[in-house]
């Protein structure tokens, strides 16, 4: 049996794959009758449709709008909020891998960025994240980290999140002063409660922590879903 990828050229030796690519290297796109995948009109990824996400990344978008655009960062983490590096967002500046938010965020701080913004989802905070912040609040670095609660871990299916009701309390215990563990609603109606409330936290030079707390919009559908079924 004869295999083809990228030890032979057939597929690029890095990057991730694609439609283009596969169909390319399976010769679909010679095929009479295929749609050539290099004229197919691109569909990229986005938020969901009443997602809170939106709503905090407008109103963070809008907070930071008083800083120089070459010094300021928001760095975020891997999660459906990722999507808020993309249009109509463009909010984040670099994601690496799951939990490095926080850390690059001090780092970026301790380098003499300003302000340094993390973006981190519940389920990754309590993965990964809560190391770093302890970092944060021992080096008394100013940063703010905006913790995305949606109350689950929406992009694997929709698993309890292992912090669910304890995130507040997990900041206070690394250290975090309680009068700068800010909750909100990401919902349109705060939108200007929430710019207040970014800046505000943006201002402070030490360690602050704002949740934006509202249910994936997909597991409160799946859940109207399944009790009209079980009516």
């Amino acid at each position: 049996m004869e295999f083809s990828g990228r030890l032979d050229g057939t597929l690029p030796r890095d990057g991730e794959l694609n439609p283009t690519l596969v169909a390319l290297a399976l010769g679909l796109d010679a095929k009479e009758g295929f749609p050539s995948p290099s004229v197919l009109i691109g569909r990229p990824p986005e938020l969901c449709p009443g997602c809170g996400h939106r709503d905090l990344y407008s109103a963070l978008n809008e907070a930071m709008d008083q800083y120089d655009k070459g010094r300021q960062k928001v760095l975020s983490d891997i999660g459906c909020y990722t999507l808020g590096a993309l249009d109509p967002f463009n909010a984040i500046s670099s994601c690496v891998d799951m939990g490095a938010s926080i850390t690059m965020a001090k780092g970026a701080s301790d380098a003499g960025m300003e302000p340094a913004v993390a973006v981190i989802g519940d389920s990754t905070f309590t993965h990964s994240g809560i190391t770093g912040l302890l970092d944060a609040v021992n080096d008394k670095s100013p940063i703010t980290v905006c913790i995305l609660d949606n109350d689950t871990v929406a992009m694997t299916g929709g698993q309890q999140a292992a912090g669910e009701g304890k995130i507040e309390r997990i900041c206070e215990a690394v250290g975090v002063e309680p009068e700068h563990i800010r909750v909100v609603e990401p919902v349109r109606r705060n939108h200007n409660l929430m710019v207040e409330t970014i800046r505000e936290e943006l201002s402070y030079k030490g360690v602050s922590v704002i949740i934006a707390r509202r249910e994936c919009v997909q597991v409160l559908l799946a859940t109207k879903k399944l009790a009209r079924k079980n009516k």
